[in-house]
This record gives structure tokens, C-alpha cells and sequence, in this order.
């Protein structure tokens, strides 16, 4: 019997190459320290999967030379340097290895903090290699009774919660997308209002990079904080706008911070690395010898998984195979996670259910359905944490129940989706979508507003009274901020109130929103991005 080949593209830990080794039905072949032309012109060719790091770039000109491959194992966590797209139209499964580097990344925020409040680097740099002994100049602060925020409180940061608890320090937890006893069972206090975050001593940033969390700490959050504030990324690279970090702590209002991720990597340029009051490290979240056996053994098993074809742990796409799927279905895939999208980020805040009906020919495919418009709710708070396979068993854990259903009901339209998303702070949001000839995707009903939309572009959702001259106020606000409408729907409902729906050009920005809630006739109103 042939054996199934895999290929190492990147240097792992030898566990990881052991396990491989020790499987008779695999040809494994080491190919970490190959050229990267000849691995993808001549090694990858027939090879059934490929494990990789950050080294290989898995694009068309790897995927036109690797005929044979079905998985990819990204020996890690980003998948930046992975065409999820390209593989998903190939048929190939992603997978990433989501938590084995989750206490290393925990442990290494902790170092930072630490660091940072006793000024840790600066005072071992001046003995050591100064060789000056001046204790006076090294006056540092204790965590204990200090107010720790933390953004973000999923597998990291709740950990890193129970850490500084440890430290006697006061924590407070932001995340709108969790349930709030998460956070209480520990002892930890969860808020709602980012300003109380804002108001901590210490905070430390543990989201995944969406749309929503680039820049989410920026020049205007930074001013509302206290003086002397101290700030911690170990995430993502961009989540605070690095150039208002830099203005803080060159002004002081920033005391000191421990960084170790930057927007664009390697940063061995950074004007960050001009500061006396910033701790840095280049991107080591994973680097301890524990996390790398972890994440070696992990990526190897998954391989083997994905390559006897019994399972694909912690995929990130779902392949799509033109000969298994209606051509009529796939469009209204990809309009449910667009209904689910919009419903999270109107809903913007944690989910209690999620309820899928479905009317017409695509009765049949209502659990496929489903998984879409899970993925695309769960995707705004978690970005690339979710994926295909495992939305369903997130949502479990998170305490979100999931209904499908299918409707008797006489629709109009030959197929109708319909997307509910209830909240814990009792919101409801409706959304219903067909499928015009081929592939035109509409949004047909939002609430009990009846419009014709299509899901696509930066959109302004504003829910008002039914009065005279809110179209015109709207518009003359958002001509003010130099922005183009492209396109303008409106719906309107029998308790004399009124949906508009307006397409523009540019980027939403907060400012924007705040301005249109502040009108008279104004009764919600929310951006959204697809």
C-alpha cells in the first residue's frame, strides 16, 4: 500500500517530526532548510499535506504546484501567509493550531507588566552593562491594589486575569461577546462602558485583529486614560494606533509600555525602540521551548488527521467541491454569513441564540445554512478563531443556543433565508435575504422593514421617527464629513417609523455615528461594514 506524504515546509520541534516519523502509513520529508523553489517546484508536487510556519508562503504559485494537496497545517496561530480563499476554491482544508501557545503568551504579558512597573530591563542594562550601582534611580510601582483592564477575555486573557488576581490586583474585563459570568465566577468584575477600561492602571490588549478592534485604542481613548497609565500588547500588531502610543509616551501620559507585536513586522526600525519607557520584544508569544513542543506535536497530529482523512481539527475554511454542491446554494452560503455578519455588528453585543429558518429549495441544505450564519456572528468578535467546523461547538460553549427551522409560509420568493440573533441584554435583530437569477444577494427585510439591499460596502443603518426632513438632516451631517452617498435605501414600518439604509463611499467612522444619534428623530443608528 502507498504511503500518504507529507511535507514540512518550516523548521518545527523535533516532537512534532518524531510522531511523523513513527506513523507507517506516512512519508514524511523534512524540507525546513530546502530552497524555497525547489520545496515548491519539485518537493510539494504530490504531497498530500504540508505542515508550514511564517517562512512559506502558501500562494497560486504554490498551490498551481502542489496537484495533490488537500491540507495545510499552519504550525501556529496567523494564517497571514495562507490564500484561504485560493485553497478553499482548490478544495484544500486550512487548519491552524489555535491554543498551544496560549500560556506562553499569557506568561510573557505577565513578564511585560512586570517589567514595565518595576522598569525591569532598564535597571539590569544600567548595572550590567553601565555598570553603575544607583538604586535610587530604579523607584518602581507594585500591581497589588492596582486596577488591571483587560480587552479581550477569551482563552489569554482570562488567564491572564486569574494571574494578576494572584498579584491582589482589582481586574475588570471587557468583552462584549462573552457572557458575562466568564468573567464574575472568577471574581473579576465585567463591564459593558470601554471607559471603564479606560480608567484602569494598567491595561492589556488580548483581542483577535478584526475590523472592529484595528485601532481601537487610539490618540482619542489614549487622552481619557490616567496619567501614567500603563499599557501591555501581546496580541496583534496595530490593535493601539502605534503613532499615538508613541505621542503618550514621549508626553509621559503614557508611563511606560511593554510591546510585543508591531503593525508591520520585523520592526527594527520602529520609533518605538527610540523610548526610555517601553519594554519590547520581537514577537515572541509563542517562543518558550514548552509552547514549540506543544505546537510541534499538535500540528503533527492534525496532519495526520487531515491526511488518513478521518478529521481536520480547527479548520478555517470549508472546501467547496463544484461536483457535491447545487450551484444555486452556493450564493445563499455566502448570503447567510453576510445576514449573520451584519446581525452582530448591529447587535453588538453578546449573543444568546441564533435562529436559522429557511423557505424554499434551500430547505434541504438549512444545516449547511446555519453553520454560515453562525460563523458569520461569531466571526466579528473572533475573527479568525472561528471557522466552518467548530462554529457550532464555540457557540455551545459560549452558552449560545442554535435553532434551525423551516418555513411553510409563502415567502414570494422562490428561496428566503432568514437570519434572528437574540442578545443577553434582550436585543433582537431580524434580517431576511434571497437570491436574485443567478447571483444577485438582496436583503429583502430588516426587523419588519421591507427593503431591497444589496449586503456589500460600508453601510449606515438609521432607525428614526417617521418625520419630515430626516432624510435631509442626515444627509447634510454626512456631506460635513466630506463623505459620498453611493446608494440610499429607506423602509418604513405601520408605528410610523422609518429604516434608511445609506451606501457610501468612505470609511465610517465613529465620530460620524455619534453625530447622526444626537438628531431628534434619531432612534438607533449603526455602521456596517461587509
Amino acid at each position: 500500500m502507498s504511503k500518504i506524504k507529507i511535507v514540512v515546509c518550516d523548521h518545527i520541534h523535533q516532537s512534532g517530526l518524531d510522531i511523523l516519523a513513527k506513523s507507517s502509513d506516512i512519508e514524511y520529508i523534512n524540507a525546513a532548510d530546502e530552497p524555497k523553489d525547489k520545496l515548491v517546484e519539485e518537493i510539494i508536487t504530490d504531497a498530500e499535506v504540508i505542515i508550514t510556519r511564517s517562512s512559506t508562503d502558501v500562494d497560486n504559485y504554490l498551490l498551481e504546484h502542489a496537484k495533490e494537496l488537500k491540507a495545510i497545517v499552519r504550525a501556529g496561530v496567523g494564517v497571514d501567509n495562507v490564500d484561504i480563499d485560493a485553497c478553499s476554491k482548490r478544495g484544500i482544508v486550512v487548519m491552524n493550531v489555535p491554543t498551544a501557545n496560549t500560556i506562553a503568551a499569557v506568561e510573557l504579558t505577565m513578564t511585560h507588566m512586570l517589567s514595565c512597573m518595576r522598569q525591569f530591563p532598564y535597571a539590569h542594562n544600567n548595572l550590567k552593562q553601565d555598570r553603575v550601582w544607583r538604586r535610587q534611580d530604579w523607584y518602581g510601582i507594585e500591581l497589588k491594589d492596582k486596577k488591571l483592564g483587560i480587552i479581550g477575555f477569551g482563552n489569554i486573557g482570562s488567564r491572564v486575569g486569574v494571574r494578576a488576581k494572584a498579584f491582589e490586583m482589582d481586574v475588570v474585563a471587557y468583552d462584549p461577546y462573552i457572557d458575562p459570568s466568564k468573567a464574575t465566577n472568577l471574581d473579576i468584575t465585567y463591564t459593558t462602558n470601554f471607559d471603564d477600561i479606560l480608567a484602569c492602571d494598567v491595561i492589556t490588549i488580548h483581542t483577535p485583529k478584526t475590523k472592529e478592534t484595528i485601532g481601537m485604542i487610539g490618540k482619542e481613548e489614549i487622552a481619557k486614560m490616567k496619567d501614567g497609565v500603563v499599557l501591555i500588547n501581546c496580541a496583534r500588531g496595530g490593535l493601539y494606533e502605534e503613532e499615538a502610543l508613541v505621542e503618550g509616551l514621549k508626553s509621559g501620559k503614557i508611563y511606560m509600555a511593554g510591546i510585543d507585536v508591531f503593525d508591520k513586522e520585523p520592526a527594527t526600525n520602529h520609533p518605538l525602540l527610540d523610548l526610555n519607557n517601553v519594554t519590547v520584544t520581537p514577537h515572541l508569544g509563542a517562543n518558550t521551548k514548552e509552547s514549540q513542543r506543544n505546537i510541534a506535536i499538535q500540528s503533527a497530529e492534525n496532519a495526520i488527521l487531515a491526511a488518513r482523512n478521518i478529521s481536520y481539527p480547527n479548520a478555517l475554511n470549508l472546501p467547496i467541491r463544484e461536483n457535491e454542491l447545487p450551484s444555486f446554494v452556493k450564493p445563499y452560503l455566502e448570503l447567510a454569513q453576510k445576514l449573520g455578519n451584519m446581525a452582530a455588528q448591529i447587535t453588538k453585543s453578546g449573543v444568546k441564540s441564533i435562529k436559522v429558518v429557511t423557505d424554499g429549495d434551500i430547505n434541504s441544505h438549512l444545516d449547511s445554512l446555519s453553520t454560515f450564519a453562525t460563523v458569520g456572528v461569531l466571526s466579528e468578535s473572533l475573527a479568525d478563531q472561528i471557522n466552518y467546523v467548530n462554529a457550532e461547538f464555540v457557540a455551545k460553549e459560549r452558552g449560545i443556543n442554535i435553532e434551525k427551522d423551516i418555513s411553510t409560509n409563502n415567502s414570494g420568493f422562490k428561496n428566503l433565508i432568514t437570519i434572528k440573533v437574540s442578545t443577553q441584554n434582550g436585543n433582537v435583530v431580524k434580517l431576511s435575504g434571497t437570491v436574485l437569477e443567478e447571483s444577485l444577494q438582496r436583503v429583502v427585510e430588516i426587523d419588519d422593514y421591507t427593503l431591497d439591499l444589496e449586503p456589500k460596502g460600508n453601510l449606515i443603518l438609521f432607525k428614526n421617527n417617521d418625520e419630515p426632513g430626516v432624510i435631509g438632516d442626515v444627509g447634510t451631517i454626512i456631506a460635513k464629513y466630506n463623505i459620498n452617498i453611493a446608494d440610499f435605501r429607506l423602509g418604513r414600518n405601520k408605528n410610523s417609523q422609518a429604516l434608511a439604509v445609506i451606501k457610501v463611499d468612505d470609511n465610517i467612522n465613529k465620530e460620524l455615528i455619534e453625530k447622526l444619534s444626537k438628531l431628534p428623530a434619531c432612534i438607533s443608528v449603526r455602521g456596517v461594514t461587509l
